[in-house]
């Protein structure tokens, strides 16, 4: 492990409250001041603001991005919306038609990307399978039982997941399935209440860090619990109350989504999806979150912009000559390439970047320790997915999680990185495809929360 950790600067600062105005009769606050009159300026511990983030998102980012998540090799994605859930039985599966997830047939995939299960060309694929499955039977020795030789894979195999963040699915289980997210949107299926709650509640209560002399609920979607945010958060240390940050921004972020994509007319002739202004002010509004809101929507921009740093941080990966967006087109696999390239400079260039050498700098056994507690928890989020009772929700959970996994994994992993070769295989440090599509779009759904919070700012204004 290493200290380049500087993503998990987060949320220092100043909070930008209306003046009182001395005496003076106030005019009454709008609904989107309502929602956004302390998402403005700077973040807290960073030093970029919401204003730079905003210009830089959706006028030179967000755009290219999603004609990127548009192509063949990001639109498929491979996931196992069977697994049980590990930790109850009781899950009421939602019945509704728009929880429901649409798997592709098998002739509906590219060729190159079911056959390619790395990220290189079909060529490097081989290689690097030759190579692997040589250097593990070559470590194995020959004389042991074959009982014991299984044994000692496993443990191979449990050391190649000890950096990752995620319960990542088999993706050659027959339970398996390629799904089009084109076609599969991430958007409101009328999946609430109890069953939605206690996911969400787990999340929070059992996996988010908790000093040991808060014994109320950090949910704060808990009644009552609005006004203890920064309570609590005052007893953690830094990487904690950014590990919470990090759960609440992809809360909000997802809540975003919902709203944003909600159904507003539902009759035999046709289903109408849009903009939810109550549906919003209800998970944001100041007055009627009690303040929580607008804390949310900050939370959500501290997530952006670890993600954005992760992405900065794997650009040589991505820029090393044998590495393939395959999917057996090579003229779209080129030029998709040379548009992801563009992206990653793109976001390289972002002048307000965190500082990467504050965080996990302390005592070098405690660190170790903290970060393997951040994984660890992370990990657990990851699993908790598979109990999410419907399936379109479960699906971008997953995808979701796993994206800021690989994020999380890219952060720990920026001495890695710096060390890989600069042609062929990296074994030191690598990703599947299946972290690059959850990687990209992640960020792609949380580049389009920040790019929906522009929306909704305009919608609330023109109502008054």
């Amino acid at each position: 492990m290493d200290r380049g950790w500087g993503f998990l600067i987060g949320l220092l600062g100043a909070v930008w409250l209306l003046s009182s105005g001395h005496g003076e009769q106030q005019p009454p606050e709008t609904a989107a001041q309502r929602c956004f009159c302390q998402v403005s300026g700077y973040l807290d511990d960073c030093t970029c603001d919401v204003e730079t983030i905003d210009r830089f998102n959706n006028y030179r980012l967000f755009p290219r991005l999603q004609k990127l998540l548009e192509s063949d090799y990001f639109r498929y994605y491979k996931v196992n919306l069977k697994r049980p859930c590990p930790f109850w039985n009781d899950i009421s599966q939602c019945g509704r038609r728009d929880c429901a997830v649409k798997p592709c047939q098998s002739d509906e995939v590219p060729d190159g990307i079911k056959s390619a299960s790395y990220k290189y060309s079909e060529e490097a694929n081989n290689l690097i399978e030759e190579c692997e499955q040589a250097e593990r039977l070559g470590a194995v020795d020959e004389s042991l039982s074959e009982e014991t030789q299984k044994a000692v894979l496993q443990w191979t195999k449990h050391d190649d997941s000890s950096d990752n963040f995620c319960e990542a699915d088999d993706i050659q289980s027959p339970d398996a399935e390629y799904v089009d997210l084109l076609l599969n949107p991430e958007r409101y299926t009328g999946y609430k209440g109890p069953d939605a709650w206690k996911i969400w509640n787990v999340i929070y209560e059992e996996n988010c860090f908790k000093p040991q002399t808060i014994k109320r609920p950090l949910n704060p979607l808990a009644s009552g619990q609005e006004n203890t945010f920064y309570s609590w958060l005052e007893g953690l240390c830094v990487e904690k109350r950014a590990f919470y940050r990090l759960i609440s921004g992809l809360h909000a972020s997802i809540n975003v989504h919902l709203s944003a994509r909600y159904l507003l007319q539902d009759t035999w002739l046709e289903k109408k999806w849009g903009h939810n202004i109550t549906e919003f002010q209800q998970r944001f509004d100041g007055i009627l979150t009690e303040g929580e809101g607008p804390r949310r929507l900050k939370n959500l921009y501290f997530l952006y912009l670890i993600e954005l740093r992760a992405l900065s941080k794997v650009l040589p990966f991505f820029e090393r000559p044998d590495f393939q967006l395959f999917t057996g087109n090579k003229i779209q696999d080129e030029e998709n390439k040379m548009l992801l390239l563009e992206i990653l400079h793109e976001i390289k260039s972002f002048p307000l970047h965190f500082d990467e050498n504050s965080f996990f700098a302390g005592d070098k056994k405690e660190a170790h320790k903290l970060k393997e507690d951040f994984r660890l928890h992370f990990r657990n989020i990851s699993r908790i997915m598979d109990c999410v009772g419907c399936f379109k929700c479960r699906l971008w959970g997953k995808l979701q999680t796993q994206g800021l996994g690989t994020a999380l994994k890219i952060l720990f992993s920026e001495k890695l990185i710096a060390n890989m070769p600069e042609s062929g295989p990296s074994y030191e440090f690598h990703l599947t495809r299946q972290e690059i599509v959850s990687l990209f779009n992640a960020f792609g759904r949380i580049s389009t929360s920040v790019k929906e919070l522009e929306n909704f700012r305009n919608l609330l204004q023109s109502i008054h």
